[in-house]
């Protein structure tokens, strides 16, 4: 290739990255910083809110057991006004947790945050002795509010998650193509230094340009993965392709007829029954949720084994009519994809490397951030010189 040609093709390259960046940089600024703050929503929850999620009163013993779900769940409703139904039940096997019961409706044609959520409720229940220690209106939640802004911009589903959808596509092309503009010509050592140090003492301009190249270099792997993983989220077709892809890099071996225990029903509520097998079954995981699925043959309880690793879990099925484990899924025994699948939340959130990750992925969040100021900077710096530049030239003309 000619050196005229790679100019021009470098040209080609800048002026995508550019008018991209102008186009979609103020949705990335809301997207990173969102983002950088939800990265530790989940302490930051429980160092905010230690009322909701930490028992006010202390269980007499260890021994204790929490009381039968159905139960708890008739306690919260009647909590809550009559037309706001439990959807959903998180629940921790500690001994120290409060148990959450969610009611959500959402309106998934409107056009604003205010309407998209009908209602938004979160009761926290002691379970060992039915007590609500605080009922939360999520809906004006803080952390709520943020994840909102991050996924929808706080416009909706309907509008706001194609726009944060392709933002996302444009932030991953001005990644690609930002990695080609700082991809020096020669790998001298001047030009090393350059290309991966900050030099301090130069003016504000040029500082400002190597804030734009230099930590968006550094930042570069994780805000693809970032980019990756928003997009699979937000494109169902892509998640179920790239599953099917992987999994068929591993051999397809014939599924084995499993062999379930047998769980007890001294109950004639089949979940009641289920919720105590696994939790005996499961006493060190993290969490477990409820999907409830009043009409449904099958009732699933989902068990988070790990903390903060959505990745890592057992999905149990239990037949609602006789309370007998029908299936059981692992993240140890999954495909390849489908494990791939399973750890999207914890690949896009920084959570599968524990609290180092968790730093990386706010400070790459924070740098992600600063691209599109760092960049519209160095535009303006340019077109004021243009003009500069422009005003010159007629002066020399006129006279």
């Amino acid at each position: 290739m000619s050196i005229s040609n790679s100019k021009m093709i470098k040209k080609t390259i800048l002026w995508i990255h550019k008018w991209l960046g102008l186009l979609s940089g103020l949705v990335i600024v809301i997207i990173s910083l969102t983002g950088s703050i939800y990265v530790f929503h989940d302490d930051l929850k429980l160092m905010f809110y230690p009322e909701k999620y930490y028992l006010s009163t202390p269980i007499p013993n260890d021994f204790s057991q929490p009381l039968p779900v159905s139960t708890l769940t008739e306690i919260a409703q009647k909590a809550l006004l009559e037309d706001e139904e439990i959807t959903r039940i998180d629940l921790y096997p500690a001994k120290n947790r409060t148990w959450v019961f969610r009611a959500v409706q959402t309106d998934e044609d409107a056009w604003t945050y205010a309407s998209y959520f009908v209602y938004n409720k979160r009761v926290f229940v002691n379970p060992y002795n039915g007590e609500i220690q605080k009922i939360e209106n999520s809906k004006t939640e803080f952390f709520q509010l943020i994840l909102q802004m991050h996924l929808n911009l706080l416009l909706g589903k309907k509008i706001g998650k194609s726009v944060v959808a392709i933002s996302t596509i444009l932030f991953v092309i001005l990644t690609l193509s930002g990695l080609v503009l700082w991809w020096p010509k020669k790998w001298t050592r001047k030009k090393i230094r350059k290309h991966f140090r900050l030099d301090w003492s130069a003016k504000w301009k040029r500082l400002n340009y190597d804030f734009h190249n230099v930590l968006g270099f550094y930042s570069l792997l994780i805000a693809l993965l970032l980019g990756f993983t928003g997009l699979v989220f937000a494109y169902p077709s892509l998640k179920s392709t790239y599953i099917y892809t992987f999994n068929q890099l591993e051999d397809s071996n014939v599924a084995m007829h499993q062999t379930f225990d047998f769980v007890p029903q001294p109950t004639s509520h089949t979940l009641d029954n289920a919720l105590k097998y696994v939790l005996q079954k499961h006493s060190e995981a993290d969490m477990m949720s409820i999907r409830l699925k009043k009409n449904a043959e099958v009732q699933d309880i989902q068990v988070r084994l790990k903390k903060d690793r959505t990745g890592r879990y057992l999905w149990y099925y239990f037949n609602q009519k006789d309370g007998q484990i029908t299936e059981v899924k692992s993240s140890a025994h999954a495909k390849l994809g489908d494990r791939m699948a399973g750890m999207n939340y914890d690949l896009h959130v920084g959570n599968f490397g524990g609290i180092f990750t968790k730093i990386m992925y706010f400070i790459a969040s924070l740098i992600c951030a600063s691209l599109p100021i760092t960049g519209f900077i160095i535009w303006i710096n340019k077109q004021k010189k243009l003009t500069k530049k422009r005003k010159k030239s007629n002066k020399k003309f006129s006279v």
